[in-house]
């Protein structure tokens, strides 16, 4: 449970339940924390931005997740996975959003 109490934000659901949320919530930690450039395409980040980077979206994602990309050691490929794996989720819930 201390691990939760550590989280900026509630962890992406294993379903993506909470992706859209999620999304703008890493945005705006990842720019606060000057490190936003290392989920966009072509970045010239350090070592240790990656490093950091990877280490913030790792603590906010599901324990399944984290097993099934394991291997992936960049933030930005990490990112993808989760974008390829939930954005079909956008298409589902802003229609709905918007006919609210």
């Amino acid at each position: 449970m201390a691990n939760i109490e550590n989280r900026k934000f509630i962890a992406l659901d294993i379903f993506g339940k909470n992706y859209l949320s999620w999304v703008l919530d890493v945005k705006l930690h990842l720019s606060a924390k000057k490190l936003r450039h290392t989920i966009d395409k072509d970045n010239a980040a350090s070592n240790e931005e990656h490093a950091t980077a990877l280490i913030f979206l790792r603590h906010h994602i599901d324990d399944s997740l984290k097993y099934e990309y394991l291997t992936v050691e960049n933030p930005l490929e990490l990112w993808q996975n989760l974008n390829d794996m939930f954005e079909h989720l956008k298409a589902v819930v802003l229609p709905k959003a918007l006919n609210d």
